[in-house]
């Protein structure tokens, strides 16, 4: 069964309120976009903003989209969460999946649009995720890029006939539309921000995405 990991990214106004309504509803997991202004142009809140709002009644999808990582495993570690995921594109790879693994944390490796897939295939023996960027990574509400699809039934491919034991995940443009190509694509979690955050109801939007 595909599993939901909602995005707060796209919450802007009432911030508790909203966050709370997230954790009421039946997601499996809350995806945690972290931005400095530098990896990528915008910046998203601040590690004490957000320890205000975890409860840890889900399981942490902690998207790392920036330059010093190891600053930002050590900062974000304190949350207990579920995945910690880096970018390929990011300098101290190997340095920074070990310092996820030692703090016993799942570790997720992120691929821009336009990084091929194959990059990564020499790191699928030391990580549990590989989380596939189906827009630019940096905001929230962007169109879903279908060449997305091909990289995700690829990769799969490539697990299964490894005998890898890596999870699939795809983050942007998800919508009840998107959702099914990509769970026929072979996805095992999918991320969806505004598509469920924008809702006047979190948990008919996030069965809209499986079902």
């Amino acid at each position: 069964m595909v599993k939901i990991s909602t995005s707060i990214l796209g919450i802007k106004d009432t911030l508790d309120k909203n966050i709370n309504r997230v954790y009421k509803s039946k997601t499996d997991y809350i995806h945690i976009d972290i931005m400095d202004g530098i990896f990528v142009p915008n910046k998203t809140f601040e590690y004490e903003v957000l320890k205000k709002y975890i409860d840890n009644s889900k399981m942490l999808d902690v998207h790392l989209m920036v330059d010093d990582i190891i600053k930002y495993i050590n900062i974000y570690k304190e949350l207990n969460p579920e995945y910690i995921t880096i970018h390929y594109e990011n300098k101290n790879i190997d340095k920074a999946i070990d310092l996820i693994k030692k703090n016993n944390i799942k570790v997720g490796i992120a691929l821009k649009p336009n990084t091929n897939i194959e990059k990564i295939y020499d790191l699928l023996d030391k990580i549990d995720l590989v989380l596939i960027m189906s827009v630019e990574p940096g905001s929230g509400g962007q169109s879903f890029i279908y060449s997305s699809i091909d990289k995700i039934k690829k990769l799969k491919k490539y697990i299964i006939d490894n005998k890898y034991n890596v999870l699939i995940s795809v983050d942007g443009g998800i919508n009840n539309v998107t959702s099914k190509l990509v769970i026929s694509a072979g996805v095992d979690i999918i991320v969806s921000g505004s598509f469920i955050t924008n809702s006047n109801d979190y948990n008919e939007r996030i069965y809209e995405l499986v079902n």
